[in-house]
């Protein structure tokens, strides 16, 4: 039987050739969707080399008037953020934290499934001039869930960043992303209702979200 990652693709971003991420056709479910790629982040996420391209790519969509106190990753992208913090400070945008540096913080689930962020981290997020960093955005809804969280707990976003987007906007901000559906021929989302491909019987090969994939 073949394996998923024998059908894998490699695409490379339009700005950066160091950049690549990879792709693999068939029927996947997100737990607000159904898609027919999935798309293979890992490398991009774990390696220091690749992580740090990918911050480089995402830097420059920024100008550098924008004030960035605290980069809120989701998805498993600390370490992108760490290297996203580095580029804003080797350009020199500004922040107005004490310590002249920018926070990197993640936020936990709670028992609800409440995005929170807990009574140490708070100081870095109340006050503070935020960007959100996603892996992946496809219907939107973590990104609405983390700007909910950051607004509870007093902070204002400033920019949303994803490493795949296949949506331009969410809440009236714009998605700034490396690779988009257009980069991926084909790539479609579908609600778990208008499914093409449950409807044909097709099973669902895996379940997936940002940190990666489970085969079923």
């Amino acid at each position: 039987m073949e394996t998923m990652e024998a059908r894998m693709v490699k695409l490379y971003a339009r700005n950066n050739n160091h950049v690549a991420l990879h792709a693999i056709p068939g029927h996947f479910a997100t737990s607000h969707s159904h898609i027919n790629f999935y798309i293979d982040m890992t490398s991009l996420k774990t390696r220091a080399n690749e992580a740090q391209e990918v911050a480089k790519s995402l830097a420059g969509d920024y100008v550098n008037s924008t004030v960035v106190d605290t980069i809120v990753c989701m998805d498993g992208t600390e370490v992108v953020g760490a290297y996203l913090a580095q580029e804003f400070e080797k350009r020199g945008f500004r922040n107005t934290n004490l310590h002249d540096t920018i926070y990197v913080v993640t936020p936990e689930y709670n028992a609800n499934n409440q995005l929170i962020f807990r009574d140490n981290t708070i100081p870095a997020i109340k006050g503070k001039n935020v960007i959100l960093l996603l892996a992946t955005t496809t219907t939107g809804l973590t990104v609405r869930r983390s700007l909910e969280c950051v607004q509870y707990y007093g902070g204002t976003v400033h920019g949303i960043s994803s490493i795949f987007s296949t949506v331009k906007k969410v809440g009236g901000m714009e998605v700034h992303s490396v690779f988009n559906a257009d980069d991926v021929p084909g790539y479609q989302a579908f609600g778990r209702d208008e499914c093409p491909y449950c409807k044909k019987g097709f099973a669902i090969e895996a379940m997936v979200n940002g940190f990666g994939y489970s085969q079923l």
